[in-house]
């Protein structure tokens, strides 16, 4: 484990995800300096060396052979996950691997066994990026849940709206089923099922329906499910790939038996505490500004788990959760039936 102050990082894959890690890194992971690029498209691969100042390469391999850094930043399609993770292993390094893990159970199994073998040998920390499990709000959330601000817990809502900003003619690797692992649910709703999991406790089971509306996508672009958890709540979970208008919103709702906690969605969004204490809601804290620092906070966090030995936040056995989720959601849609999630 490296002894430095300071943690050198490369980001592999140089897309719009890494433009949010990179505005991240300067505002919220003073202890982070990017010394690699890695893409194979040029033009990101210009873009994100000239925003960072950083050596460039057009290969993970080139670059462990040649670059100088401790640890991988690697956000690249859920199928190369795998590989990109692996080699960086073997090549001593640690790894942050944005979510999910890989796009199906056997790929990940590979890569915690891989995980292990390479702390065993020479003590690197892995790490999956969710930022959600940084959001500020929901943190908050679980602190009034225990505190019994709104009662026992009777159920709880999700809603995930992401408008549709891809231009006509363009196919992303998310819209392909052998790539992504799955549709919607499987992607960006991976960040609501997540706090859904820190508020309410583990997902036992779940029933879904799913849909198609956008043409090009193979996988779900509108899933509604309902999740049993082990506490014996039953929360629902609506995700859409928005394709019109679409009007308010909250990200979540929790329903105690003594009020609610609302999570409202947008720039202007705060968590709102009703109870019998404030009937016309209490506006405890912004819902956006953790959402916005997440990306860097969860970097802090990796650095500092490098550097210091910080236990994490989540584990990557954790971060199973959503991806089981999901898939426990693609066999119920087969089953027609509930199905477990850890099974």
């Amino acid at each position: 484990m490296t002894q430095s102050d300071r943690l050198t990082l490369a980001f592999v894959g140089c897309g719009g995800i890494a433009r949010a890690h990179w505005r991240g890194i300067q505002h919220y992971a003073p202890r982070i300096d990017v010394t690699a690029v890695v893409d194979t498209d040029p033009a990101n691969l210009a873009s994100m060396a000239e925003r960072t100042g950083a050596a460039a390469f057009t290969s993970l391999t080139e670059a462990l052979a040649e670059g100088d850094f401790d640890a991988v930043d690697i956000m690249l399609p859920h199928d190369l996950h795998e590989q990109a993770a692996v080699e960086s292993f073997a090549a001593g390094k640690h790894v942050c691997l944005e979510k999910p893990m890989a796009h199906n159970l056997a790929s990940c199994e590979r890569i915690l066994a891989a995980a292990e073998a390479a702390a065993e040998q020479s003590g690197t920390v892995f790490m999956i990026a969710e930022q959600a499990q940084y959001w500020t709000d929901v943190q908050k959330a679980r602190e009034l849940i225990d505190a019994g601000a709104i009662g026992d817990v009777i159920t709880a809502r999700a809603c995930f709206y992401d408008p549709l900003t891809v231009p006509p003619g363009v196919i992303p690797w998310r819209y392909e089923l052998a790539r992504a692992g799955g549709g919607i649910s499987i992607d960006g709703g991976a960040h609501w099922i997540r706090p859904m999991r820190m508020m309410l406790g583990e997902v036992d089971e779940v029933i879904a329906a799913t849909a198609r509306h956008v043409a090009d996508m193979e996988g779900e672009s509108s899933a509604h499910a309902l999740f049993r958890f082990e506490s014996g709540v039953v929360g629902t979970f609506d995700a859409l790939q928005s394709t019109g208008a679409v009007g308010p919103v909250e990200d979540f709702r929790i329903t105690g038996t003594n009020g609610e906690l609302v999570m409202e969605r947008g720039r202007n969004g705060r968590l709102m505490l009703y109870n019998g204490e404030h009937p016309d809601g209490l506006a405890v804290m912004s819902a956006f500004e953790g959402k916005a620092a997440s990306y860097g906070v969860e970097l802090h966090d990796f650095s500092c788990a490098v550097l210091d030995g910080k236990e994490l936040e989540a584990s990557p056995a954790f971060s199973l959760g959503e991806l089981r989720t999901a898939l426990a959601m693609y066999r119920s849609v087969e089953s027609g039936r509930w199905e477990k999630v850890w099974d």
